[in-house]
């Protein structure tokens, strides 16, 4: 059971990105789904979250209005469309699931991770 993020990479400030996020392996908790991202010496952080059905959204206050968090379950999918990115937006981003939607801003509510994904962001 495993998440694996991709689709990172190098892009210009003000452009678009949308990183992927595949579910595999098995059978897990994925009522709720998000993305953190941690850069250089700084703390994991929450950027956005959503339910099972797609229905609930959240976003941290950063990246609301730029980035868009979506899924496609049929898939076993999550992505991130990442418009108008600022290069404070560069870092490792991280997917993660977990069993219920709530609180979803907060680490501890995931059980599942995937690896990072780099996306540096030029200026």
């Amino acid at each position: 059971v495993q998440l694996q993020a991709s689709g990172g990479g190098l892009v210009q400030a003000g452009g678009s990105l949308r990183l992927s996020c595949v579910a595999s392996g098995g059978t897990f908790s994925r009522n709720l789904m998000g993305w953190f991202r941690q850069a250089p010496e700084k703390e994991r952080e929450f950027v956005a979250a959503i339910s099972w059905s797609g229905d609930f959204t959240y976003y941290s206050n950063s990246v609301k209005g730029r980035f868009t968090i979506s899924r496609d379950n049929a898939k076993n999918t999550m992505y991130l469309q990442m418009n108008n990115p600022k290069p404070e937006d560069t870092a490792v981003y991280y997917c993660a699931s977990g069993p219920e939607y709530g609180l979803a801003s907060l680490k501890s509510r995931y059980n599942l991770w995937g690896q990072g994904t780099l996306v540096t962001v030029s200026s």
